[in-house]
């Protein structure tokens, strides 16, 4: 078991599921470049279009029921048939979040989910409201897992038109002054176009001004979601009345597309800026490798970005060949969710149910989908040591190891951490006065902890 295959399988993967460092030890570089590709969902289980439906029926019940003259008119349409379960939205985020993490921890390829987990926070959306719960889980699932390896403006594009993302940041009520909706008395909204700019492609210092927000909002004014009872479809729905008609300056760049394509052309030039490269090759190097990114290694990657237009498998390539990826100090501190699927990954006999793991999730501080604004979860170390955090991990620990029936500790010792363990840590987990205190200390300890 070689060191570089303990690094590919903790800190590009979500731990070492039982034999997986040795099946890396050969190449571990190769075994990771091998994991990068799209995920595609053939499961099944609920689309955003579904969603829409849901929601459209159970805002025309609702209005229904006001409009109901008697208690027993009301009762009637309560216990019909086609009522419209309003727990359902709750449902479709938990079935969902949960789905995500049994297949993280199931996954061969663990790598590509990381990847997954990374996209789905840089975009990220909240579950604050019931329309947003049951939007929010279909964001990543349909918009991001495939496009994972494309051009970052393809995903760029993708997510800017899903509705999960239109909703949250409010751009289905976003008409230009000069649009027939705009004279009705119809407003604009930078909610969107602002996010874009400073968290989802320039970064907060990528050079723009607030010239550039209100030229961006106006170019995706008119970007916003069909009514699927109204519109007999479901999903996104360029609306030409509400679109601004003048021409935008976007950083000094003029945009005289008409329409749907004045927008998409302006997110295209955006996911292509050299601002974009930098911050999210940053990013993508805060996440993997290290809080304080080497800068030699964010310049491969953002040189690699400019010379093929984004392509986010030249890119991820080129963070996974370099040195500087590979030092052997375990910098990065796990958050709440990389250590329960880590965990989990370890322990391939502790089963969790679907409630179980959003409560788990949600206990240590990462309730999945509730960042509570688009700038997402924290990458950062100092953000996920507060001591009530580490008290919360320690508890878990202590619940989850009290949870394993049978385990052989130093199997699992060797199969997830390998040659990694300090001597320190091995004497104190096997000299533990018990098997669960010792698969305690073991999820505790500083080398499972980190990656």
């Amino acid at each position: 078991m070689t060191i570089q295959a303990v690094i590919a399988t903790n800190r590009f993967g979500y731990g070492a599921k039982p034999d997986e460092i040795n099946l890396a030890s050969s190449d571990p570089k190769t075994w990771l470049l091998n994991q990068l590709h799209n995920i595609n969902f053939n499961d099944g289980l609920t689309h955003s279009n579904e969603v829409a439906v849901y929601l459209a029926k159970y805002n025309q019940q609702q209005k229904q029921m006001k409009k109901s003259k008697s208690d027993d008119e009301r009762a009637q349409m309560m216990q019909s048939p086609d009522m419209v379960d309003k727990k359902l939205a709750k449902q479709v985020y938990s079935h969902l979040s949960a789905n995500m993490v049994l297949q993280a921890v199931d996954s061969n390829t663990s790598f590509s989910w990381r990847l997954l987990d990374f996209f789905s926070n840089h975009f990220s959306v909240t579950g604050q409201n019931r329309v947003m719960q049951a939007y929010a889980a279909t964001l990543e699932r349909e918009a991001i897992a495939p496009n994972l390896v494309n051009k970052f403006e393809d995903m760029l594009l993708t997510v800017t038109q899903h509705p999960a993302m239109l909703i949250y940041l409010n751009n289905e009520r976003s008409f230009g002054a000069n649009s027939k909706r705009g004279k009705q008395g119809k407003g604009l909204n930078e909610n969107l176009a602002r996010e874009i700019l400073e968290l989802h492609t320039l970064g907060v210092n990528g050079g723009y001004t607030q010239k550039d927000v209100i030229a961006l909002a106006n170019g995706i004014t008119g970007w916003s979601v069909a009514n699927p009872l109204k519109d007999k479809t479901a999903g996104f729905k360029f609306v030409s009345k509400g679109h601004e008609p003048r021409t935008q300056t976007l950083l000094n760049t003029a945009y005289p597309q008409q329409g749907f394509n004045q927008g998409k052309q302006m997110l295209i030039d955006l996911a292509r800026h050299p601002s974009t490269a930098n911050f999210v090759c940053t990013k993508l190097v805060k996440h993997f490798v290290s809080d304080k990114p080497k800068t030699d290694l964010v310049n491969k990657m953002v040189a690699t970005w400019m010379r093929t237009q984004g392509n986010l498998k030249q890119v991820l390539t080129s963070m996974l060949t370099h040195s500087d990826a590979w030092h052997t100090e375990f910098e990065k501190f796990k958050t709440p969710r990389e250590f329960l699927i880590s965990t989990l990954r370890a322990l391939p006999n502790l089963n969790m149910n679907e409630k179980q793991i959003i409560n788990a999730l949600t206990e240590l501080g990462q309730k999945p989908l509730n960042a509570g604004s688009p700038a997402g979860f924290s990458d950062d170390e100092a953000d996920w040591l507060g001591a009530s955090a580490i008290m919360a991990r320690i508890d878990m620990s202590a619940m989850l190891a009290n949870r394993v029936k049978k385990t052989n500790i130093k199997h699992v010792l060797t199969m997830s951490l390998g040659s990694r363990i300090s001597e320190h840590t091995r004497l104190m987990i096997t000299r533990a006065e018990s098997a669960k205190s010792a698969l305690t200390l073991l999820l505790m300890s500083p080398e499972f902890q980190r990656r």
